[in-house]
């Protein structure tokens, strides 16, 4: 039997009513798969996993004491971020990179990743955040992470963090009025990625449930290595206790997804 974990439990204090989540914390591979066809330093790129988002949801979780999911899978394996019926679940070409171990693929292979990888994730994000809100009667503070290349193409992105969100604006405001409190920051507002997917982790765990939530992406080369992970952390951990104790942010209230109505 395989030994591969599709996720990491990181153990927090259920009480204090958060839960951190990160999709793409991990760049890893079971070993039936090798290297997807590709190089290795195709797994040192964010087509891989999300580029400081593992150490940054380590520290954050230590820091506060609060549970975290991490995802134990290469996003090039099957994208833990994405509905089940995606079709870019798993990708035949990431930014410009061609992965030969997903193309051609088999119905069997795509529903056996699905229940392998994807599904016991989300399993464990939602054991989680249920365990939360048993133990707190409320509705947990979910904080999802990412982390996004600081060029597109030729395009520089000047944004050092963004939030992302779909019609859920209340973990949103305060947490882009506190980053924006510092003049140094630029900070986008569902920039260079919007938040509304149908299916995804936010959608799937917190829009149809009601759960204040949001993601938040952080400039990959600002958190590339362990001073930066740090800075962040310390930037960021004062700022999601704050958040944390507004009793407004464990309520729960459904809105309306811009993706549409809900099944």
């Amino acid at each position: 039997m395989s030994s591969f974990k599709s996720f990491e439990l990181l153990a927090g204090d259920h009480d204090k009513g958060m839960v951190l989540l990160g999709d793409h914390a991990m760049n890893r591979l079971p070993e039936r798969y090798g290297r997807l066809g590709l190089p290795d330093n195709a797994f040192e790129r964010h087509i891989a996993y999300d580029i400081g988002i593992e150490g940054l949801v380590r520290k954050l979780s230590a820091r506060l004491d609060v549970p975290a999911v991490l995802g134990g899978f290469s996003r090039l394996l099957i994208d833990p971020n994405r509905g089940e019926d995606d079709p870019t679940l798993i990708m035949k070409i990431s930014d410009g990179a061609v992965v030969p171990g997903n193309h051609p693929i088999t119905a069997e292979e795509w529903n056996y990743r699905i229940e392998t990888f994807h599904r016991p994730y989300h399993n464990a994000v939602s054991e989680t955040i249920d365990m939360v809100a048993n133990k707190t009667g409320k509705a947990p503070l979910v904080l999802s992470l990412h982390s996004y290349t600081p060029f597109w193409k030729a395009f520089p992105r000047p944004w050092h963090a963004a939030v992302l969100w779909d019609t859920d604006h209340r973990a949103v405001a305060p947490l882009l009025d506190m980053l924006r409190s510092d003049p140094d920051l630029v900070v986008g507002d569902n920039e260079p990625y919007d938040g509304a997917l149908k299916g995804d982790t936010m959608y799937r765990h917190c829009m149809l449930t009601g759960i204040p939530h949001l993601l938040l992406e952080v400039r990959q080369d600002l958190i590339g290595d362990e001073a930066g992970i740090t800075a962040w952390a310390e930037r960021l951990a004062p700022i999601f206790q704050t958040m944390n104790a507004d009793p407004a942010l464990h309520e729960y209230n459904v809105h309306v997804s811009r993706t549409g109505p809900y099944e």
